[in-house]
């Protein structure tokens, strides 16, 4: 696809088939996110994949306990009263699981982080890894879309983080960036509407 053409078709799929994702494709996505920018240089990154409902609903067993407190979360930081972003969230929120497992496979992004401690930050430079890190999770993105695949993450809640690293035995300088699945779409996927934004609106020139 032509990149414009892949930003326009890139959406959040929660809703998967059963067809399996090839090696192959697989390598292609997670090697986008080395052409991404990095902090410094190095590109610090490795990648847990599981496949396999099993073995997923092992990885993800700290998700079912935390749910209500995801729901809890996101009722009390909504006030927008927008219709589209409900619609997300009613059909969002009993999937945070289903969807995770419905492709068979998962791919669980670790980045090394260096200096501040990941949730007490110094100052805005020390999120410079974390922000590396979501720059590859972006070009998966971009890339398993080319592919013709979909894809949704989940960011961790709660201690998700560190009991998903204790289950899958992640060094203890390597932070999670999210639970990213990918996969071949539903026919019947639901397709959240994306808010039309008139880029124009959103500049502005010398001072705000």
């Amino acid at each position: 696809m032509e990149f414009y053409e892949v930003l326009e078709r890139r959406r959040t799929i929660r809703d998967f088939s059963g067809r399996e994702v090839s090696d192959e494709i697989l390598r292609r996505v997670i090697g986008a996110a080395f052409k991404a920018p990095t902090n410094d240089h190095l590109r610090q990154l490795e990648f847990v994949v599981v496949r396999g409902r099993e073995d997923i609903a092992r990885t993800i067993a700290p998700l079912a306990q935390n749910m209500e407190k995801f729901k809890t979360l996101v009722a009390e930081a909504d006030e927008s009263g927008d219709r589209d972003k409900m619609a997300m969230f009613a059909d969002a929120l009993p999937k945070q699981q289903k969807m995770l497992m419905e492709s068979g496979l998962l791919i669980i992004p670790f980045f090394r982080q260096l200096t501040w401690p990941l949730l007490k930050p110094a100052e805005q430079s020390s999120l410079n890894y974390f922000a590396s890190a979501w720059c590859a999770v972006e070009n998966m993105l971009l890339a398993a879309t080319a592919e013709g695949l979909g894809a949704v993450f989940h960011i961790p809640v709660s201690d998700e983080a560190d009991r998903i690293k204790a289950i899958v035995h992640a060094p203890e300088d390597y932070e999670m960036a999210c639970l990213l699945t990918i996969g071949y779409p539903a026919e019947n996927a639901f397709l959240p509407k994306q808010k039309a934004i008139d880029t124009e609106t959103r500049i502005h020139r010398n001072i705000w």
